[in-house]
């Protein structure tokens, strides 16, 4: 009876090592909430038929280096995570919208639940004529981020912060955010569909 209680072990605190040694794992760590990010809006019911994230709205965790690197085309707002990809499906262009103004400040919002040392926040829009009924891709974000907050390894608060000036856009967008871990190869991407 040892023999198989000991293999047993082995075994499950092998998979267990696995859990935390593995990129995206169960045990990631926050999302957007203002303005909302889809993996919100799905944690709260207010759309339906999202998969795992309703679960774990702040595991959307993929590999950084945007936007050279991380999650390739068409996967952008499921950070390259295969089991969040309901994330990318542009729903007909039927995300809800939270309503911006062009050119004020805004308070960006995140919820943390891991607090990893983080390097930066960048955020970046879509160009004016993207088709909101495709999938996210580079082509469709400006080149540069409208707005950068450095972190220098920083641990953010359970809740964070920080303002900045919106972009002159009209009409239906989505805003990227992206958190940049200091200390792995990862990155948190959350995408918000907006108005302005």
């Amino acid at each position: 009876m040892r023999r198989r209680i000991v293999p047993s072990l082995i075994g499950a605190g092998m998979a267990g090592l696995l859990t935390f040694a593995l990129p995206g794992s169960a045990q990631s760590h926050g999302y957007a909430d203002s303005p909302v990010s889809r993996q919100k809006v799905c944690q709260t019911g207010a759309v339906q038929n999202c998969g795992q994230i309703v679960w774990e709205p702040e595991s959307v965790e993929g590999i950084q280096g945007f936007p050279r690197g991380g999650p390739a085309d068409g996967s952008i707002c499921a950070g390259g995570v295969g089991r969040f990809s309901e994330l990318d499906d542009p729903r007909g262009g039927a995300w809800p919208t939270t309503q911006l103004t062009a050119g004020r400040e805004h308070t960006f919002l995140w919820r943390i639940k891991v607090r990893h040392a983080t390097s930066d926040f960048t955020y970046y829009v879509t160009k004016d004529g993207w088709d909101p009924a495709k999938p996210l891709t580079r082509a469709d974000l400006e080149p540069q981020p409208f707005l950068t907050v450095p972190f220098g390894g920083a641990r953010p608060p359970a809740t964070v912060t920080h303002t900045g000036k919106l972009p002159q856009k009209s009409g239906r967008h989505l805003i990227l955010g992206v958190w940049t871990i200091a200390d792995t190869n990862g990155a948190f991407y959350n995408c918000s569909d907006v108005r302005f």
